[in-house]
């Protein structure tokens, strides 16, 4: 057996070639962290079970979450974090390899759950699904179960921003809020596909659609990225809050922003989904 002892230094991505030459390695686990958008009309987990990477298992960002907060998959408590991916088999300095079934998506908030939980080796498959099956690698179908393992999770509250935190940001500008989604949502142009949820921003966020940093399932080069930042109006020597509509977005941007070596002070875990639900002043039209 291999190990997973040559992981990139510096990087938050492992190559599709990377994972193939450690696939078997005892300290390598594979996540499948695929979600979709209620409005998509797809499964995440069974397409799972039709075809996955070989022994990757499922992390459900939806199940693995705090479902008492009225809001779409927040960040559960740590205890109920170490007994959900202990169950998965995933434990303390295990390298965990993160990827989804659109290439670069849902597999961004994976990687953040796991790094703002205290995971020391966490990545993103960089192509993620679409490439490993464009290069004709193996894959596997049904239920994988490994042995249950110990995970510690220690939640980074500094790095998760709550209502209080975006208000505090709205009013003083003591960070940039750089929101995620689509500019006809943002603007107010078009509704929230979430029941409920008023259409409109945050007063004073800045918009930086997730698309527009990522290009065939993967971040987009380093130039393409500081341009679009750039244009989006985002001062990279201040500090950013990263949101969304419901913090899975959110989590691309900090991944871009990251790469340039300007990480996100915070993600907004509740994002859009409770900020546009909430009698919390809005924006409607352009930054």
């Amino acid at each position: 057996m291999t190990t997973a002892s040559a992981v990139p230094s510096g990087s938050r991505f492992v190559t599709t070639q990377w994972l193939a030459e450690h696939l078997n390695a005892p300290d390598v686990v594979v996540v499948d962290a695929s979600w979709h958008l209620p409005t998509a009309g797809r499964a995440a987990r069974a397409e799972y079970l039709d075809a996955h990477v070989p022994g990757a298992v499922f992390f459900d960002i939806d199940a693995v979450a705090d479902r008492s907060s009225g809001l779409p998959h927040m960040l559960p408590t740590e205890q109920a974090f170490s007994e959900a991916v202990g169950a998965l088999g995933i434990g303390d300095g295990m390298t965990i390899v993160v990827y989804d079934s659109l290439g670069l998506f849902s597999a961004a908030r994976g990687w953040w759950t796991f790094f703002v939980f205290g995971a020391a080796n966490v990545f993103v498959l960089e192509g993620g699904l679409p490439q490993w099956r464009d290069e004709r690698r193996p894959l596997e179908s049904g239920e994988v179960q490994r042995p249950p393992a110990r995970f510690t999770a220690r939640l980074d509250r500094r790095r998760v921003a709550g209502v209080e935190d975006m208000a505090q940001a709205s009013e003083a500008g003591g960070a940039q809020i750089l929101d995620a989604r689509p500019g006809d949502r943002f603007r107010g142009e078009a509704p929230d596909p979430r029941p409920g949820v008023r259409a409109g921003h945050i007063p004073g966020a800045l918009n930086l659609p997730s698309s527009s940093v990522v290009a065939n399932g993967r971040l987009r080069d380093a130039e393409d990225l500081r341009a679009v930042v750039a244009a989006a109006g985002v001062d990279t020597g201040k500090p950013v809050i990263t949101s969304c509509g419901s913090g899975v977005t959110a989590a691309i941007l900090w991944m871009a922003l990251d790469s340039l070596g300007t990480p996100p002070v915070a993600l907004y875990d509740g994002s859009w989904a409770e900020w546009g639900s909430s009698e919390r002043l809005i924006a409607i039209g352009p930054a």
